[in-house]
């Protein structure tokens, strides 16, 4: 085998071994005789080589970015790829930080549900879907119930009609073995929900010390009025307690 055979597989079999990065290529890593050019405005330049390509990005003091390495002749876009990158990681947190993990809950309830069952278990849903999680409803049918699946149908159309506020169908009642599902969406994203729940708490604890400050000015007031009653007294001397008609 050649050296040259030897070094080209060799080369091969570290190129292999580097791992695939997710980075736009830049500047001089762009290995390619021309592009198609993007100005840092969203202009079209058109196809250039890329010598002066590079040439453009030097004199703008901005980078070459490709954006579009499958066109054919690659687009590649000037533009200042530090500020770029660094603004695409602060969306990327901010969009992790008001993504919430989606929870689905889970109601069960009998065809044959009474009429205090089904409230109670109506408000939770409801405070389910407050909250921004999502509510699998599963309707049990036992012995003969099996025989009429509009039973649990039109009971799931009611919770989803009386809960219609909070909650939207995300997926139609249908049949599974001797259950039928239905899963209602919030209406709200979680991280809404969450936030007015902090406000509402806020709100709360500011109503109990506002409760708390008006209890102790009350109690403030009433151990004044009880000093000033005291100090009163204490002024009173010996004939203030006599009779005005004894004679002395």
């Amino acid at each position: 085998m050649s050296s040259d055979a030897h070094d080209n597989r060799r080369g091969t079999a570290e190129t292999l071994e580097e791992p695939i990065s997710t980075e736009p290529r830049i500047n001089e890593r762009i290995h390619v005789n021309e592009v198609r050019l993007v100005g840092p405005k969203g202009e079209q330049v058109g196809i250039v080589r890329i010598e002066d390509a590079l040439r453009l990005a030097r004199d703008a003091d901005l980078d070459l970015v490709e954006v579009a390495p499958m066109a054919r002749p690659p687009v590649c876009k000037l533009m200042d790829y530090g500020k770029f990158k660094y603004e695409a990681d602060q969306k990327a947190r901010e969009s992790r930080r008001n993504q919430a993990n989606t929870v689905i809950k889970e109601m069960k309830l009998r065809p044959k549900i009474d009429g205090h069952d089904y409230d109670t278990k109506k408000g939770h849903v409801v405070r389910f879907l407050k909250a921004g999680d999502k509510v699998k409803i599963t309707i049990m049918f036992r012995g003969r119930e099996q025989s009429r699946p509009e039973l649990g149908y039109n009971l799931l159309k009611k919770l989803a009609d009386e809960v219609a506020e909070d909650g939207t169908i995300e997926s139609a009642p249908k049949q599974d073995g001797r259950n039928m599902l239905m899963v209602l969406a919030p209406t709200r994203k979680k991280s809404e929900a969450r936030a007015e729940q902090e406000a509402q708490k806020v709100a709360r604890m500011a109503s109990r010390a506002e409760a708390a400050e008006a209890e102790e000015r009350e109690l403030a007031e009433h151990r004044a009025s009880l000093q000033r009653q005291v100090a009163a007294k204490k002024k009173r001397g010996p004939a203030d307690n006599l009779d005005p008609d004894i004679d002395l």
